[in-house]
């Protein structure tokens, strides 16, 4: 835990129960630091927080998709109907079916979808687990480019080199570690204050241009980058204009039109710490009610403790980001 700081307390009643070290930047809209806690310039796994970046390699390399089969492109979708079909629009216009998916098998993460994906008493398959919109959307742009579809996933091919290499030029700084994420693809480590970064450059590009493509693909289409009840999902319409995006292990990435952005690593991993931490970290950045939907953001931030099903305390912002 050496460099992280206490950025969550769970408290139970009036009594700190837990806590969540981590690490947080803020950075404003002309790139200077406006909070950093913890240690910021310490190498990630940004996890799924890459896949805005990894679509944007893909736009690079001729990938032409609508604006919500863009959005997929960059999700960790929930597994609804509408998410497990635009996966199949993707790949059918690549000529492609599911069975080329090398994506690992999974089920659908939203409770619904996954309640009604079991009772149909259907199993694991790549076509459900989240990833598999980023994935389709790869194989579409090997098809593109006559790429060996087979291999894809090798950090040394051609579609995996590009994204490496934009992924460093928005983050402006080089690839610090390269390790296998959770679904197979290839994973690029970059610091938090280089992912705040790309988080920034991506929100506030010109119009007309590849990163602005992505930017309003994920926040004029939330539900295909998260879906039915996900704070990702609730973030991007509570805050108009933002590119936001989680990942596993803990990390957030948002970023601002105005080119302002945050990112979040939660030490532990812990996904209930996550949005408790960017929301106040967001807040930071002096959001009024003309920016954004203050009740709305409170309410992504409230999460519960529970005692005999009833609330009896809440995971709540370290006085480091007060």
């Amino acid at each position: 835990m050496s460099g992280y700081q206490v950025v969550a307390e769970v408290r139970r009643g009036d009594f700190v129960e837990s806590v969540h070290h981590g690490s947080v930047v803020v950075l404003g809209p002309d790139g200077r630091t406006v909070l950093s806690v913890g240690e910021p310039e310490r190498v990630v796994y940004p996890r799924s927080s890459n896949k805005p970046f990894q679509a944007l390699a893909m736009l690079r390399a001729g990938l032409d998709l609508p604006a919500e089969l863009l959005a997929l492109a960059c999700a960790s979708h929930s597994g609804e109907d509408f998410h497990v079909d635009g996966v199949r629009r993707v790949l059918a216009g690549a000529g492609l079916t599911e069975a080329d998916l090398r994506c690992t098998p999974g089920l659908p993460i939203g409770p619904d979808a996954h309640a009604a994906h079991l009772a149909a008493g259907r199993g694991p398959a790549p076509l459900y687990m989240n990833c598999s919109g980023k994935h389709a959307a790869m194989l579409a742009t090997c098809v593109h480019n006559g790429w060996p579809t087979a291999s894809y996933l090798s950090p040394d091919h051609p579609l995996q080199t590009r994204v490496s290499d934009t992924l460093a030029e928005l983050a402006g700084e080089p690839i610090g570690a390269v390790g296998v994420d959770g679904c197979g693809a290839p994973l690029f480590g970059i610091s938090l204050v280089g992912l705040a970064r790309a988080f920034g450059r991506l929100a506030s590009a010109p119009a007309g241009s590849r990163r602005r493509r992505v930017a309003d693909a994920m926040s004029r289409h939330p539900e295909w980058v998260g879906g039915t009840g996900r704070d990702v999902t609730a973030l991007m319409r509570a805050v108009p204009g933002a590119v936001a995006k989680d990942g596993a292990e803990g990390v957030y990435g948002l970023g601002l039109p105005d080119g302002s952005a945050v990112a979040v690593k939660i030490a532990d991993g812990s996904s209930r710490a996550r949005p408790v931490v960017l929301v106040a970290a967001l807040r930071r950045l002096g959001l009024a009610a003309d920016r954004a939907d203050l009740a709305a953001l409170a309410e992504i931030a409230a999460v519960p403790v529970l005692g005999h099903g009833e609330k009896v305390g809440a995971v709540v912002p370290a006085p480091v980001l007060a």
